[in-house]
This record gives structure tokens, C-alpha cells and sequence, in this order.
């Protein structure tokens, strides 16, 4: 491909779907483009207000059904992030973002297995000793539904919050060491594999491709979305074991008497069958698995061994987006196709 060229209609085309099959819809303009567009006031303002009314309403209403009063803020905050959840997947084009990064996880559940056996000892021996605290029982069985709920989802926010804050730093990295070689490897076996091979035999287009390498805007929090959904799913799991574990230790453990000691309950109600699966061992194990989630979600982001374990290899799929990319954004300039 000589400069000034057009490009080769397939080859951008072929290139837009390899983004969109590997979890990049931002990375292709109009996909972009309609995302920006989804994201001005007139559209989100009149469907936020009316979901919080609705929310609200429903929320009052339960409220007063049950006599819990903390249902309505928590239904509330649900609602919020279910309706958040949906316009991403939909209007903000998200869905082969969350599918790939879905994919990608559940692909590999063959290594989540180790990394249970790095993160989860440790927590459960930090966990087991709450587990078989008086204080912790007592606090948890006496929760309502509706303000056990709303902690749960505390938890949940808090640990969203903070892959939110600390996720961009490690896909800012990404793009900090780009050169002819970085741009080989991750272009190869691509769609621009050859392009890249063709710009990079030329020394004056060097820089120019590794000024293209540096992620911004959408495509930045692109990265972050892939690593928010396989770090989120990952912790899940890693908290179903934890809310599971707890269930089986304390159904073989925790006799009922021991259980009415704890909380002060005198009728605690048992599942049929299953004499010491009660209501408390049941909050008792959703709050601590709970609170697990936030735990490994910090460990797995701040202690560097949990970190490759749980998303090292990740990285090397980051790495090829943004060698791509920088290859794509050249072959579309240069042939006078302007990315918007």
C-alpha cells in the first residue's frame, strides 16, 4: 500500500469485525459514534426520571407491604443498576464488549480453579474466624431482608467503585512502551498483520504509528468495560464458593441450638429436610460472602500475585487492541477515510 492510497474496502471492514468479535465495539467509529450520540442529555434525562419514579413507587410500595422501609432505597439502587445495565447493552452499544468479556472468562474457568486455590485460603481463614463470632451472627440474623439487601449491594457499589478508580491505571500501562516490535507482535495474525508489515518496513512511519498506539476517550474505558466485566464475574465466583462453603460448614457445624445462642432467637426457622440450614446461616453466609466480594476485589487489584493470577494474561489481549488499532487508525488516515 503506497501513501495516499485507498485503503482496501475489506481490508477496514474485515478489521471492524475483528473489533467487534473481540470485545471492541468502540474501537470501530460508527459504533462509537452511535454510543456518544446515546449519551446526550435528551435521551438519558427523560429515561432516568422516569425509571426513578417508577422505582420510587414500586420501592413505597413494598415498603409498606413488608413494613421494611430500607426495601424502597434498595429497589431502588437495583432498579438504577439494572436499567444501567440494559441502555449499556443497548443503546450504548455494549453488548459485544460484555459478551466477549463473558466469554472470555468462562472460556478460561479451567484456571479458576488455581487461582481459588491462591485467593480463597486465605480468605476463608480471615472469614471463618467472623463465621464463628457470636457479634457477627447476631448482627447479620437481626438484619432485615430489605437492609440486608441494601449491605449487600453497599458492597457491591463500593467494589465497582473501586475497580473503576484503579482499572484505568492498568490500562493506561497498555500503551506506555509501544515500538516496531510491540506493533509486529500484536498485529500478527490479524487482519492488519500485513499492513503492519508493510508501514513498519518504512523507518519515517514509526513514530507516526506509535503516536497512533495512545488509547483515549471511548476506546480507553472500552479496555476498562472488558476488564470491569471478567475482574466482576471472576469475583462472583470466588464469592458463590465462599456463600456455598459457609452454607455446608455451618449446616454441619452450627447445630440449631448453637445458632439460637448466638442470635437471641428462640423459634429459628429450619429449611424441610435440612434441620440446621436456617434463616440466620443463610444471611449470616450471604453477608459474608458479601463482604468477601469487596475483600477479593481489592486483593486481586492491589497484591501483584493475585494480579497476574487473575488477569495477567488479560493484558496480552489489551496489548493486541492497542497494536491493532494503531495500525487501523494509519490505514484509514492514509487513505483519506478519517476515523471520526
Amino acid at each position: 500500500m503506497t501513501r495516499g492510497a485507498v485503503p482496501e474496502p475489506g481490508l477496514v471492514q474485515a478489521t471492524d469485525a475483528w473489533f467487534l468479535t473481540h470485545g471492541l465495539a468502540y474501537f470501530v467509529p460508527e459504533e462509537r459514534a452511535a454510543a456518544h450520540a446515546a449519551l446526550r442529555g435528551r435521551r438519558t434525562l427523560p429515561l432516568g426520571v422516569l425509571i426513578g419514579v417508577l422505582a420510587a413507587a414500586t420501592g413505597a410500595g413494598l415498603a409498606w407491604v413488608t413494613g421494611q422501609p430500607s426495601v424502597a432505597p434498595a429497589l431502588m439502587i437495583s432498579a438504577a443498576m439494572v436499567a444501567v445495565l440494559l441502555y449499556a447493552l443497548t443503546a450504548l452499544r455494549a453488548a459485544p464488549i460484555v459478551r466477549w468479556a463473558l466469554g472470555r472468562t468462562f472460556g478460561s474457568l479451567r484456571t479458576l480453579l488455581p487461582m481459588m486455590s491462591r485467593a480463597l485460603p486465605l480468605l476463608l481463614l480471615f472469614v471463618t474466624f467472623l463465621f464463628i463470632n457470636a457479634e457477627v451472627w447476631q448482627v447479620a440474623a437481626d438484619l432485615p431482608t430489605g437492609t440486608l439487601w441494601l449491605t449487600a449491594l453497599l458492597f457491591v457499589l463500593l467494589a465497582t467503585g473501586f475497580l473503576l478508580v484503579r482499572l484505568p491505571e492498568e490500562v493506561d500501562k497498555v500503551d506506555d512502551e509501544v515500538d516496531a516490535d510491540f506493533l509486529r507482535r500484536t498485529t500478527a495474525g490479524t487482519p492488519v498483520g500485513a499492513a503492519a508489515q508493510e508501514l513498519l518496513s518504512r523507518d519515517e512511519d514509526h513514530p507516526a504509528l506509535v503516536a497512533y498506539a495512545e488509547v483515549r476517550g471511548f476506546e480507553r474505558w472500552n479496555l476498562v468495560l472488558v476488564l470491569v466485566v471478567i475482574q466482576a464475574v471472576q469475583v462472583l465466583l470466588l464469592s458463590v464458593g465462599v456463600f456455598v462453603f459457609f452454607l455446608a460448614f455451618g449446616g454441619l457445624v452450627m447445630d440449631v441450638d448453637v445458632q439460637s445462642s448466638w442470635t437471641g432467637e428462640d423459634d429459628i426457622r429450619a429449611l424441610p429436610l435440612l434441620s440446621q440450614l436456617t434463616e440466620p446461616l443463610l444471611q449470616v453466609s450471604v453477608f459474608l460472602a458479601s463482604f468477601s466480594a469487596l475483600y477479593l476485589t481489592v486483593s486481586t487489584v492491589t497484591d501483584e500475585t493475585y494480579r497476574v493470577q487473575f488477569f495477567g494474561s488479560v493484558m496480552r489481549e489489551m496489548e493486541r487492541a492497542v497494536g491493532v488499532r494503531a495500525v487501523y487508525l494509519a490505514v484509514r488516515d492514509r487513505g483519506a477515510d478519517v476515523v471520526a
